[in-house]
């Protein structure tokens, strides 16, 4: 078990998308966080105390937190001293990046020597099966997105949250690095060897009650070059009854790719849904979750509004205004 509360390390984030692991435990988990550690030339700010390690311990942090999720995955070298002075004063380390912390021997010599742990959360812990396409019982839902990181993960939490709150049987399937860290439970999905990557989706979402949801945490984009496969996966492992289309309309591109735009909504809804149904052919897309967080209330609301006109769906922002609609839309299929 990975102890609690975190200080969550930002180490020199260039950007806010590039700390979203720690964003997310922020938002969705902040009785568990007393802080951010940041370095020189830090960009991004999940908006709790800035500490540093004495601070932390002195607050209660028994984890560092590496809350970063750079291109590649990687633990850069810049950050590496003040990680062996955090495994010196008592802290653990834990990480989802795709470099493990249990491959760096200097960092597992100064644990050993000093009696911590160190845990990698992107590291399958479960032999999966190869994906059958057989129909399961119970009723799932996934996020498809535009591009990476436009809040698919934050779609599923807060749909969850709000059928747990009306008393509907509801359970938040993590499929990520961030995900596995707010909830303690998942499959580090993109981790997994590709052939089995749809069976483990249909290992975390197994036969339910029939009118139980399984919200399948989205990965990546079915037009991201560089991701597109770990989407596809979960489409054809959850064989989802419903799809919602995940967006953030101010980017200016896809996410590591300058070379590619964003493809419209309509584009994604064209592409996903036919992709859905050949493992579920009663599939429909009932709702549009766009992030909104770099709009001002009336620009959401406008853009909105004008997504719901254009596409027919109601459309919301689910950690701004609320999952209720999207939820609506969902009883409804």
């Amino acid at each position: 078990m990975i102890e609690t509360p975190y200080l969550l390390f930002l180490g020199d984030a260039p950007d806010q998308l590039a700390a979203k692991v720690a964003q997310g435990i922020r938002d969705w988990r902040p009785e568990n966080v007393v802080g951010q550690l940041r370095l020189q030339g830090c960009k991004a700010d999940v908006k709790v105390p800035d500490m540093g390690l004495d601070a932390a311990r002195a607050a209660g942090a028994k984890t560092l937190v590496i809350g970063v999720a750079n291109r590649g995955g990687v633990i850069s070298e810049t950050w590496k001293a003040e990680l062996h002075t955090a495994l010196e004063q008592g802290f653990d380390l834990a990480s989802g990046l795709h470099s493990l912390l249990r491959d760096e021997a200097d960092l597992v010599a100064t644990a050993k020597a000093h009696g911590r742990q160190l845990f990698d959360v992107r590291v399958p812990q479960v032999k999966y099966p190869i994906a059958n396409g057989k129909k399961r019982s119970g009723k799932r839902v996934l996020a498809v997105g535009t591009d990476c990181s436009v809040g698919k993960m934050y779609t599923a939490l807060a749909m969850d949250r709000e059928m747990r709150a009306r008393g509907l049987k509801s359970t938040f399937r993590a499929t990520g690095q961030t995900g596995i860290l707010v909830t303690g439970d998942g499959v580090p999905l993109d981790a997994v060897v590709a052939d089995f990557m749809a069976g483990a989706v249909e290992w975390l979402t197994p036969d339910n009650d029939a009118d139980h949801w399984d919200h399948v945490e989205g990965q990546g984009s079915l037009f991201h070059a560089s991701f597109s496969g770990v989407s596809l996966a979960l489409i054809h492992g959850g064989q989802p009854d419903a799809l919602v289309l995940a967006h953030e309309p101010v980017r200016a591109h896809m996410r590591g790719l300058p070379d590619y735009a964003l493809p419209s909504l309509a584009a994604l809804r064209d592409t996903a849904l036919p992709l859905a149904r050949i493992v579920n052919p009663a599939c429909r897309v009932v709702g549009v979750s766009v992030n909104t967080a770099a709009m001002g209330e009336d620009e959401a609301l406008s853009y909105l509004e004008k997504v719901e006109r254009e596409m027919g769906l109601p459309a919301a922002d689910p950690f701004r205004q609320g999952a209720g609609r999207l939820v609506d839309a969902l009883e409804g299929t």
